[in-house]
This record gives structure tokens, sequence and C-alpha cells, in this order.
């Protein structure tokens, strides 16, 4: 059984993560585009590998094809939740619970091929969009139900954050 993960990591704004090292304190917003598809395309490269497959480390790590449809699944949430901020006033997000969308959704049994286009496919649509956003668009406003508030630019190093970190957790299981 995975134990939810209920850190708030929010903090990952303001300094480097201690984990995988990624310091979205430091990035421009207007690079997230870019490291979306540096991202993606890392991704792309774990499947030609043949490292994107069912079947758990242990009991409460996600899989490296878990890992790979989460990713997926966030560049899918966060485009509709940027879309949401540069259309609405300051929206409230629909609430996500990661680890019962894994089950639902049943990850653990999708096929990597397919996962992995879909992933390209949703973190094209992520950095296209983010290449649109100009000016002022980048402090448009949008919130979790949890309080925390975000703007355009700090929910995009927030989302790379996620997806470059979960690079990182991937690495750890072939170690």
């Amino acid at each position: 059984m995975i134990v939810p993960d209920t850190k708030n990591w929010t903090w990952v704004l303001t300094r480097a993560c201690p984990e995988c090292g990624f310091d979205a304190s430091t990035c421009r917003a207007d690079e997230v585009a870019g490291l979306v598809r540096e991202n993606s395309q890392a991704w792309h490269r774990l499947f030609q590998a043949g490292a994107i497959r069912p079947g758990r480390p242990n009991e409460s790590t996600w899989s490296t094809l878990e890992y790979t449809c989460h990713v997926r699944d966030v560049y899918r949430r966060f485009f509709t939740r940027i879309n949401l901020m540069l259309s609405e006033d300051d929206p409230l997000f629909e609430n996500w619970d990661q680890d019962a969308s894994a089950v639902a959704d049943a990850y653990e049994h999708q096929v990597p091929a397919t996962v992995i286009d879909e992933l390209d496919g949703a973190a094209e649509a992520v950095a296209s969009q983010l290449d649109r956003v100009v000016g002022p668009a980048w402090q448009r406003t949008g919130r979790r139900s949890d309080g925390a508030s975000f703007e355009v630019q700090t929910i995009a190093r927030y989302m790379v954050h996620d997806t470059v970190h979960h690079l990182w957790d991937v690495a750890q299981q072939d170690r």
C-alpha cells in the first residue's frame, strides 16, 4: 500500500529540493515550456530503454509505469489549471487525490507505449500554452482548496519541479 504524500510541496518555490536538486526559485517562468519539453523527452528515452514498466520495487513505491502515468496526469491537470487562471479571475481548483487517481485509473495496468504517447501530447499542450503567456498574464492567480495560492508563473515552476522530481524518483529505482 502506497502511503499518501500529505506534505505541502509549495516550499519548492522558495528553495532547491534537497532530493532531486531542482531549484524552482531560480527558474524563470518563461523557461518552463522548454523544461517541460526536455522532461517529456527524458521520459521518452526511459521508455525507449525499456525502463517504463509495471512492477513496484516494494510495497510503498510506485512502479516506473505508475510514475509515468502520474507525470502525464500532472501535465493534463496543470494545463487545465493554467487555462482556468488565464480565463477566469482567481479560480478555485478542483481537488486532486493523486493516489486515488493511480488506483481508480489503474496506472499499473496501462500500456506503456500509450502512456508515453499521452505524456508527450500532454507535455506539448502545456508547453505550448506556456509559450503563449506574456506580460501580466504571468501574474494571474488561482487557488487550491488548502489555501495555497499561485500565479501562472509560480504554478508553472511548481509543476515542472513535480515532473523533474519524478524522474529522480525513477532513477532511484535503478540504484
